[in-house]
């Protein structure tokens, strides 16, 4: 064995000199309940001003998604509406003229149709006009059955166009369609 080491067991029992006296002088490590009561106290309280803080804040933010929610609802056809005010003033334009002809009535008809199919276009509002189509009960509604050449269920005439809304029916087609071949 070497010089330098030395036995542990003699290590655990060596007592440095005046280590008695100052374990008795050292100040108490340990806090009083009291103060621990009071550090559990103060941190309770803590935790309950952040409880009631997200509280408050998560009622705020719904609240405000209620409001939100309600202005979409109001005012989701504010744009839609302001493009048919045009169409309005032009149909009102149109029967305030005392004199005119057949003609420029009509005229006046095809541009008021063009315009009111220009904003039908801008919403993407589209036609369902299925003349010659088989019959499709999601987008055409049958009011009656005729005679005729094409295959059973063929669309053969449209009583009243339909509408689509971003490929969403809404008015189906009302159509005739065809007995088929007898």
């Amino acid at each position: 064995m070497e010089q330098n080491e030395t036995n542990p067991q003699i290590e655990q029992h060596a007592i440095p000199a005046g280590a008695e006296t100052a374990a008795a002088n050292a100040p108490d490590v340990m806090p009083s309940l009291g103060e621990m009561l009071k550090e559990a106290e103060r941190k309770a309280q803590e935790h309950y001003d952040a409880w009631m803080y997200a509280k408050a804040e998560g009622e705020n933010i719904r609240r405000r998604a209620t409001d939100d929610v309600s202005k979409a609802q109001k005012f989701a056809v504010e744009r839609f509406s302001g493009e048919m005010l045009a169409v309005k003033d032009s149909l009102e334009a149109g029967l305030a003229v005392t004199t005119g002809n057949v003609e420029s009535f009509k005229s006046g008809m095809e541009l008021t149709l063009k315009q009111l199919s220009g904003v039908f276009e801008k919403f993407n509002i589209k036609e369902i006009n299925p003349v010659g189509e088989k019959l499709d009960p999601h987008k055409h509604q049958a009011i009656t059955m005729v005679d005729s050449d094409q295959p059973a269920n063929t669309v053969v005439s449209v009583m009243q166009k339909g509408y689509t809304l971003n490929d969403r029916v809404l008015r189906p087609a009302l159509v005739m369609v065809s007995k088929g071949k007898a």
